[in-house]
C-alpha cells in the first residue's frame, strides 16, 4: 500500500503523510457483522479515569473479526476489503459456499476473487490458516494462537509477520516480530503470508485535528505544571524537571518494566526481545 505526500500549501499538509485506498473495494461495512462502538472516556467499569487525554472522536463501529478461522476444511471466497477504523490492518471479506460471511484480517497481497482455506488439510499458500506442524519452517506467517483453539493473538498488527523457524517434542519455535523467540504448541494454528498495509508505519497524521478525530486529547507537560500539581513541575525558568520522567503519581514512564517476573508463559519464551537468553526458573 503506497502513502501520498502533498504540496506544502497548509501547515498542516507540509507535514501530511497518509494512506492511499486504492485496494479498499467495499466503503460500507457489512451489517451483520458490527457494532457500535460505546466510548468510554478512558474511564474502567467503576467510572475511574484509567488513560488520559482520551474521549469525543468520531463515531466508529466494531467489525467482528474472525481469529479462530474454525470452519475447516471450507473454501472461502474474498468478495471484498475493508478499511477497519479501530486496527492498523485491512479486512478481507470472505464469504463461504453456504453464504455465509466473515471478516479476517487481510494478508499482503490478497485480492478479491482470491480462495482461501483452513485446517490440516489446506495448502500453505498465502491466507491459508494451518496448524504449525503443518507449515513449512522458514515461511512468514501472522495471526499465532497462544493456546490451540483460543483465536489468533499475536502478529495482527498491519506489516507485521513471524518467522517459523523449527519444530520438535511437541513444540514450534518462532521469531516474532519484537525479535523474540518463543515456544507455541504445534497445534495452534497460524495464517500463511505478511500482514496487508505494509506502508501504516510511514503515516504522519499532519495536524492535531486528526488525532481529535481519533479521540484522543492533547495533555499539558508535567514540567509546565505546578509542583502541587506534578512531581516533575516548577523550577525557575525552563527545566527538564531535574529526575527521571514519571507521571502525576510518580510512576516511571521511561524504561518501568511492568511485566511480571513470575508470569507463566515466561517458560515458553527461548530470547527476549532484547537478544538475552530468558532465564528459567
Amino acid at each position: 500500500m503506497p502513502v501520498k505526500t502533498f504540496r506544502p500549501l497548509t501547515p498542516s499538509s507540509r507535514f501530511s503523510v497518509l494512506a492511499v485506498f486504492d485496494e479498499i473495494t467495499k466503503s460500507k461495512p457489512e451489517r451483520r457483522l458490527v457494532t457500535t462502538r460505546k466510548k468510554t472516556g478512558g474511564r474502567n467499569c467503576y467510572g475511574r479515569m484509567t488513560i488520559r487525554g482520551r474521549g469525543r472522536g468520531h463515531k466508529q463501529k466494531i467489525r467482528t473479526v474472525d481469529f479462530r478461522r474454525d470452519r475447516r476444511g471450507t473454501e472461502a471466497k474474498v468478495i471484498a476489503i475493508e478499511y477497519d477504523p479501530l486496527r492498523t490492518a485491512r479486512l478481507a471479506l470472505v464469504e463461504y459456499k453456504d453464504g455465509e460471511r466473515r471478516y479476517i484480517v487481510a494478508p499482503n497481497g490478497t485480492k478479491v476473487g482470491d480462495k482461501l482455506q483452513s485446517g490440516t488439510t489446506a495448502a500453505p499458500e498465502r491466507g491459508n490458516c494451518l496448524p504449525l506442524k503443518k507449515i513449512p519452517v522458514g515461511l512468514p506467517i501472522h495471526n499465532l494462537e497462544m493456546y490451540p483453539g483460543r483465536g489468533a493473538q499475536l502478529v495482527r498488527a498491519a506489516g507485521t509477520a513471524a518467522t517459523l523457524m523449527s519444530r520438535g517434542g511437541g513444540y514450534a519455535v518462532v521469531r516474532l516480530p519484537s525479535g523474540e523467540i518463543r515456544k507455541l504448541n504445534e497445534n495452534c494454528s497460524a495464517t500463511i503470508g505478511q500482514v496487508g498495509n505494509t506502508d501504516h508505519m510511514n503515516i504522519l497524521w499532519g495536524k492535531a485535528g486528526r488525532s481529535r478525530h481519533r479521540g484522543i486529547h492533547p495533555l499539558s507537560r508535567g514540567v509546565a505544571k505546578n509542583p502541587v500539581d506534578h512531581p516533575m513541575g516548577g523550577g525557575a525558568g525552563k527545566t527538564s524537571g531535574g529526575g527521571h520522567p514519571v507521571t502525576p503519581w510518580g510512576v516511571i514512564t521511561k524504561g518501568y518494566r511492568t511485566r511480571k517476573k513470575t508470569k507463566y508463559s515466561n517458560r515458553m519464551i527461548v530470547t527476549r526481545r532484547d537478544g538475552r537468553p530468558m532465564k528459567q526458573k
